[in-house]
């Protein structure tokens, strides 16, 4: 909702401010149970794009909200490590499809699997059961979030 006029409750505006921080913080503590390779941020990134769908670098430009310029730089960094490959595009042959190549599918794959056995074992450890099924709760009413 972008109304100026929308008066948020002092609960929203602290669950807004505590789920930001949380966010931020689990995601740093994935990188670094995952093994980056050294990646920067925008070129791991482009890796989880990928993951999901081939595109074109005008496309993973226009996602990543950066310049093409900068896109073309770090997929050729991808592909000098060997992440990535390209091909041409079968509806368009002036343009090319960006895609994983098989060695990119296993290091994103290895790091999103990191990722999960680090935050299975955290939260073996430090919920009991019945607070592991409130936070299944917890993230249904999150999935919401998700909607907009």
């Amino acid at each position: 909702m972008t109304d100026a006029t929308v008066t948020v409750s002092r609960s929203a505006a602290r669950a807004a401010r505590d789920l930001r921080i949380l966010v931020g913080r689990l995601r740093r503590r994935f990188l670094e149970q995952s093994d980056s390779r050294e990646l920067t941020p925008s070129q791991q990134s482009l890796v989880s794009r990928l993951s999901k769908a081939d595109s074109s670098a005008s496309d993973l430009a226009a996602a990543e909200r950066v310049r093409p310029q900068a896109v073309a730089a770090t997929l050729n960094i991808l592909e000098e490590r060997g992440l990535i490959e390209r091909r041409p595009d079968p509806a368009d042959r002036r343009r090319q499809l960006v895609s994983l190549s098989d060695a990119g599918r296993e290091f994103h794959e290895g790091r999103r699997r990191a990722g999960d056995e680090w935050l299975a074992t955290v939260m073996q450890e430090k919920f009991t059961e019945d607070e592991r099924h409130i936070v299944l709760e917890a993230l249904t009413l999150l999935e919401r979030l998700g909607q907009e």
